[in-house]
């Protein structure tokens, strides 16, 4: 695909990675004058292509917008081996990242996640705090147009978001009147969904289909958030551009990129700085593509970090069934009340650090369908299928659980030795199990969720303790740090080893959170940016 304007010989910027984090870059950077280039492996994504609002939606679920890219096998995907690990690693290649699929669910980290050594004595404490980063966080609530009701007390009082909060719904309702009979927290939970028409987006209509694309236009996700400023401010953006290497000059400083065109032909792009924002897996497989004899195993990895403390967010759940209906077809398909009761550390529990709730709608008729995998053929099919699905669509809903994982070295993203994208380079595979922290405290939530359904009233309830396909949150393969032995960048996500390479995805964070994790890395990015903007002055260049 043809690049949006015409690139510079040398750019000020190169962006590697048009999804949040680089949408987010680009924006900034070329609001304050710099000439940005930003090459983008995948293409654009128009809303007319998603399938939610007709009737094939859950077929076409399963594999054209499936969430991995395995299952998915486009063009502009890069397969990954999963052999080694609990859980599959989910993303998107396109103008807008993996928030073209994105749940939306908008949420700040705790302010004690930026400290869990000073708390809890385990991992490392970010190079900044909360108070540090809500300035940002609230500036990216008005750039995505968050829905929320302000005064969650979980939360430190803070300013309102832009737009009211989605309805509750049925679903929202019914699990808060359990929540509400055990004693415990629940709140509204906010989404980057417009609950009212908002800069140029549509109001949501409740499709239900977030997670397979937003026919709606409403959903914010980044190609049109973020993207339409940075084309008229004058960014580039080059579609259709696999990046095989960052390039260094003489002085070791970050020089450009290698990549390759769907026409195959290989080209360059020059900059005086490179910023990379290819998220969890691909920033780690990138680096480590790109080697030197200044950096033979991988740049900016003299610290020896790059690829590993991958954390992805192992995901548990509780569905209940109802004898009423629920009318949960119905979305935001993300979430519609969130609990942060059982979040903070409890060492009465036999494990550290906790689990976000959500109350999650349980979809339409095929997704039911997969809740009765396993049971013999003549309940599971012909007129027993009918039965059964009468019996539970529209009359159950999910408590979706989101565990934190501390970060382990031997959680990583390495280079497969065989396995090759279609350019011939090297894929990523992933090493990632879950600590016997984490399976205690599934545990735990699980049991937790069970007595909040029961309270709520549920006929009947399944649990699943681990879902494979669940590895939407990318974490920690560069994290920052002060120490450049123990971090790959610094708290503005400058590389310690190359002063001109900066990394601003989720591959920076520190420790994982028990949150989605797109909202902080966006306030990441904005903070990053900028600094990066105001100390443009001092900032060392390629010759």
């Amino acid at each position: 695909m043809a690049p949006q304007g015409r690139p510079p010989q040398v750019a000020d910027v190169l962006i590697i990675g048009a999804g949040a984090s680089g949408s987010v870059a680009a924006k900034h950077l070329a609001a304050n004058g710099f000439s940005v280039v930003c090459l983008e492996q995948g293409g654009r994504v128009d809303n007319a292509e998603f399938w939610g609002n007709k009737p094939e939606w859950e077929l076409m679920s399963q594999k054209r917008w499936h969430p991995n890219p395995n299952v998915r096998d486009l063009e502009q995907d890069y397969p990954v081996d999963t052999s080694e690990s609990d859980v599959n690693p989910l993303m998107y290649s396109a103008v807008g990242g993996s928030t073209i699929l994105y749940a939306a669910h908008w949420q700040r980290f705790m302010p004690s996640d930026f400290r869990v050594k000073t708390l809890d004595g385990v991992a490392d404490d970010w190079p900044f705090t909360y108070e540090d980063l809500e300035p940002f966080y609230d500036q990216m609530d008005i750039e995505m147009g968050v829905s929320a009701l302000n005064g969650d007390p979980a939360y430190p009082p803070g300013k309102a978001s832009p737009l009211p909060p989605l309805p509750i719904g049925k679903i929202g309702m019914k699990a808060a009147e359990g929540m509400n009979r055990l004693g415990w927290h629940w709140w509204p939970a906010p989404n980057s969904i417009p609950s009212k028409p908002y800069g140029g987006r549509n109001q949501c209509v409740r499709w239900g289909t977030c997670l397979t694309g937003c026919p709606e236009r409403a959903k914010a996700s980044f190609d049109h958030t973020h993207w339409p400023d940075a084309l008229r401010d004058g960014a580039v953006l080059i579609t259709g551009a696999r990046v095989r290497e960052i390039t260094l000059d003489a002085q070791n400083r970050a020089s450009g990129a290698t990549y390759i065109d769907r026409q195959g032909r290989e080209r360059h792009q020059k900059a005086q700085t490179v910023i990379v924002c290819a998220n969890g897996v691909g920033t780690p497989r990138l680096l480590q593509l790109s080697t030197s004899g200044r950096f033979p195993s991988g740049l900016a990895n003299s610290s020896g970090l790059v690829g590993k403390n991958l954390m992805m967010h192992p995901y548990a759940a509780v569905t209940g069934y109802f004898d009423e209906s629920l009318e949960s077809w119905l979305g935001p398909a993300g979430q519609t009340i969130q609990s942060m009761q059982f979040y903070e550390t409890d060492k009465s529990r036999g494990f550290v650090r906790g689990a976000k709730w959500q109350v999650m709608p349980s979809g339409g008729p095929l997704g039911m369908r997969a809740a009765y995998g396993g049971k013999p053929l003549d309940e599971a099919w012909g007129a027993n299928l009918h039965r059964n699905t009468r019996k539970v669509f529209g009359r159950a809903f999910e408590w979706g659980i989101i565990a934190e994982d501390l970060p382990d070295e031997t959680n990583a993203v390495v280079l497969d030795p065989v396995l090759k994208d279609s350019d011939g380079i090297a894929a990523p595979k992933i090493i990632y199990k879950n600590s016997d922290n984490t399976k205690k405290m599934i545990d735990f939530h699980l049991e937790r969720a069970k007595e909040a359904m029961l309270a709520a009233g549920a006929v009947d309830i399944s649990t699943t303790p681990l879902m494979r396909d669940c590895g939407w949150h990318l974490m920690g393969t560069c994290r920052m740090g002060n120490d450049p032995e123990r971090s790959v960048v610094d708290q503005h996500g400058r590389s310690h080893d190359v002063p001109n390479l900066f990394v601003y995805d989720g591959s920076v964070f520190v420790t994982s959170s028990g949150f989605n994790p797109t909202g902080t890395i966006a306030a990441v990015a904005l903070r990053s940016v900028k600094h990066l903007i105001a100390n443009r002055r001092d900032q060392q260049v390629a010759a």
